[in-house]
């Protein structure tokens, strides 16, 4: 993942190779620092999760998952799902702007972020089933009480990819912007979310 600072937010990147990212042990690794590293800089007022040229995330490394052992499977399994619960609890916003494809364990990704920003070349999918597999670090939770049960049940068992007026539509996606807004549009999330928890604090 590339650090980029942005206005004021602090965007991690992912690579332009391979073109469509794959979340590998050593990427998972990789941004669980770089946040870590944001989390101590008071700079930053959020963090944005954003695709490279092409695509966001495409889901692990198929390669690497097919090579894991029963007992080194679960590890893999448990480590993405606390890099995600960390996401999800960081204490800035955190927001993806998303292009391309947002596939899989990316999709997980994605859920655990504060916000959703895409633009209108992306789609959505959980292929798994197609694979005979499930996704395993938190999409199966987070996507029925973001999309609610009947289209989450829609989207893990059948694969079915949606493109992103559908994702606008059912709630998957906070905004669409066209591509070239992308990072912009993702940066007025992470003030709009740092705005309304400043406000949250102080109404206490």
């Amino acid at each position: 993942m590339r650090l980029v600072s942005h206005h004021s937010a602090a965007f991690l990147v992912f690579p332009d190779s391979p073109a469509y990212p794959r979340l590998t042990q050593e990427t998972l690794e990789e941004t669980t620092g770089a946040l870590e590293a944001i989390r101590r800089d008071p700079v930053f007022r959020g963090v944005v999760i954003a695709s490279n040229a092409l695509s966001w995330a495409t889901g692990a490394e198929l390669e690497q998952v097919a090579g894991l052992s029963p007992a080194s499977a679960l590890e893999f399994a448990r480590f993405g799902q606390g890099a995600f619960n960390r996401l999800a609890h960081f204490p800035l916003p955190v927001v993806a702007a998303i292009r391309g494809f947002c596939l899989g364990g990316g999709l997980d990704l994605a859920l655990a972020c504060h916000a959703r920003v895409a633009s209108l070349n992306s789609s959505f999918g959980h292929p798994g089933a197609q694979l005979g597999l499930v996704t395993g670090w938190g999409g199966t939770q987070r996507l029925p009480r973001l999309v609610g049960k009947t289209q989450a049940l829609q989207m893990l068992l059948t694969a079915e990819r949606i493109p992103a007026t559908q994702a606008l539509t059912v709630g998957l996606v906070d905004e669409l912007v066209p591509e070239s807004d992308l990072w912009d549009a993702a940066v007025r999330w992470v003030d709009k979310l740092s705005a309304r928890s400043r406000a949250l604090r102080l109404a206490e």
